[in-house]
């Protein structure tokens, strides 16, 4: 039998980075993923991570996992793929299947980070071809370049649905709307906000009355909820779709540890009660990322880092001194991103009404996915000025704050507390080098000059889509809730390696439009 100091079930963000720290202190580590290729989710986020610096802000989640394996590489940790644990005994003994055979394996520790699955809500048609989970339609699209459909409906607004929705338009697929039953958006409404003015419609308190089709999704059928989430007769909404995207939500993946008897409870599922350190009512054994909690993959990698730290303890490979210096550094370091108004306590609650500054949260931004024209001043980073300035319509507490990282001329300030609404500092002179625009994980900066002359003004934004617009090219500027508002010019389309795959896209539009004017259409996308 093969025996290792540590055995890590899952690949993914939470057990890459647990056998990390474990194996950089020594521990000889081997990590089993049924999957044919490591990395969990990580490889199928195409987007910019929040945080700060140490949360990998800004980066792309598919650089992280490449980040991620490569250290693991380098730790000597052995990865085992298309190994599926099919049990776990008290001993620290796991039962592997791969290609066939079964084997048993020996840990001195081990870390359960086996990671979720998606939910789903059964309605009339939901078995149909065209019914997917969003992590599946994320799959298809950024790890095998498949479309999941031509016109999708997205059930869910969650920071999912919401990340995912974006994805499909940039596959080239129609996104018709984003529904949930809830009674405001769930996920950062920077997401939502880019979605909004794509043209993409809200439908809050709603929810799927049935799915249309015989042998396929060719339609979808909505319909308003009551305070008690029962469909309203008379509010039904019907959608031409071939595809229902779920975003509801994910359950814990806890079949190991409940099948050695840990000590659970109900969190949204059931999930193993552990220690500080990550340990579960048996010792030696660890639980980490969503098969703990379901959280974001940052949250998922610093705990995995914390129970990797704790085994390494257990293994004497670490003092408990040492122990307990590192683990300090990663709570703060998670403390940071479990602040605001998205923090694990505020999960659920619809009664926040002001940001942590006392400033009022945007109603049409909660109810339809963005802030209204009237409604954006009212934040610190919107501000006006001669000469080109950055215009930041970031309007509640998220953990991040790479654009003030971004700017070499402190144009920007988040300070020390990441979930603080960024700030302009009008006295610093913005160069319009647009750093701050490809590196905000939300797409919420803008650069704007409000008078170039002959009546008209610039606006600088975020481009993701293809084919990048061209210098000269007309089309028509879009409003934050993708209302046409005026025609507009291409002056130019910037791309650099420092933008990191983010275009920045400026447009020439009439002067009383600069502050109304956040996506261009192009004229062969209507």
């Amino acid at each position: 039998m093969k025996r290792y100091d540590l055995i890590v079930v899952g690949a993914g963000p939470a057990g890459l980075s647990a056998a990390i720290q474990a194996a950089r202190y020594g521990a000889k580590t081997a990590v089993f993923d049924e999957n044919a290729s490591p990395g969990g989710q990580l490889f199928k986020q195409i987007h910019k991570f929040f945080g700060s610096k140490e949360h990998h802000a800004k980066v792309r989640g598919f650089n992280i996992g490449k980040e991620l394996l490569q250290e693991a590489s380098d730790a000597g940790v052995t990865v085992h793929l298309n190994a599926v644990v099919m049990g776990i005994y008290d001993n620290k003994e796991i039962l592997v299947n791969m290609e066939g055979e079964t084997a048993h394996y020996k840990g001195d520790t081990i870390i359960v980070a086996a990671g979720a699955r998606e939910n789903m809500i059964p309605f009339p048609g939901w078995t149909l071809p065209g019914v997917m989970g969003a992590g599946a339609a994320q799959t298809l699209m950024n790890l095998h370049g498949v479309q999941p459909g031509q016109r999708v409906l997205m059930v869910g607004s969650g920071n999912v649905g919401l990340v995912v929705g974006y994805q499909l338009i940039q596959a080239g697929v129609k996104l018709a709307a984003v529904i949930d039953a809830a009674p405001r958006v769930g996920g950062y409404g920077v997401h939502a906000a880019k979605l909004a003015r794509m043209g993409v419609p809200f439908y809050v308190s709603h929810t799927v009355l049935r799915a249309e089709g015989s042998d396929r999704v060719t339609g979808a059928v909505i319909a308003q909820v009551d305070e008690r989430f029962r469909p309203i007769p008379g509010t039904e909404k019907h959608f031409d779709v071939d595809t229902i995207c779920m975003a509801v939500g994910l359950s814990p993946m806890s079949q190991l540890t409940s099948m050695i008897k840990c000590r659970s409870e109900d969190r949204g599922g059931t999930v193993p009660v552990v220690s500080q350190w990550g340990e579960t009512s048996i010792p030696g054994i660890y639980a980490a990322g969503d098969v703990a909690g379901i959280e974001e993959a940052s949250s998922a990698m610093i705990n995995g880092r914390i129970a990797g730290t704790a085994a390494a303890e257990r293994l004497g490979y670490i003092d408990e001194a040492e122990r307990d210096r590192e683990v300090e550094t990663l709570r703060a370091s998670l403390k940071q991103l479990h602040e605001g108004m998205f923090s694990p306590e505020n999960k659920g609650r619809t009664d926040l009404t002001v940001t942590d500054e006392g400033i009022p949260l945007s109603q049409t931004l909660l109810k339809q996915g963005y802030v209204a024209d009237d409604e954006i001043e009212r934040y610190p980073g919107v501000k006006h000025r001669k000469g080109i300035h950055p215009v930041i319509e970031c309007t509640q507490n998220i953990p991040c704050n790479p654009c003030q990282d971004a700017c070499r001329f402190g144009c920007i300030k988040v300070g020390d507390q990441i979930t603080r609404l960024p700030e302009v500092n009008e006295e610093a002179q913005c160069t319009g080098c647009g750093m701050c625009v490809a590196s905000c994980s939300g797409q919420a900066i803008f650069l704007v000059d409000e008078d170039v002359g002959g009546g008209f003004a610039t606006v600088t934004m975020p481009y993701e889509l293809l084919p990048y617009p061209q210098a000269g090219e007309t089309g028509t500027a879009l409003g934050r809730d993708g209302s046409e508002v005026c025609k507009a010019q291409v002056v130019s389309c910037r791309t650099s390696p420092a933008f990191d795959r983010t275009a920045l896209l400026t447009i020439r539009v009439p002067q009383d439009m600069c502050m109304k004017a956040r996506f261009f259409r192009r004229e062969e996308d209507k």
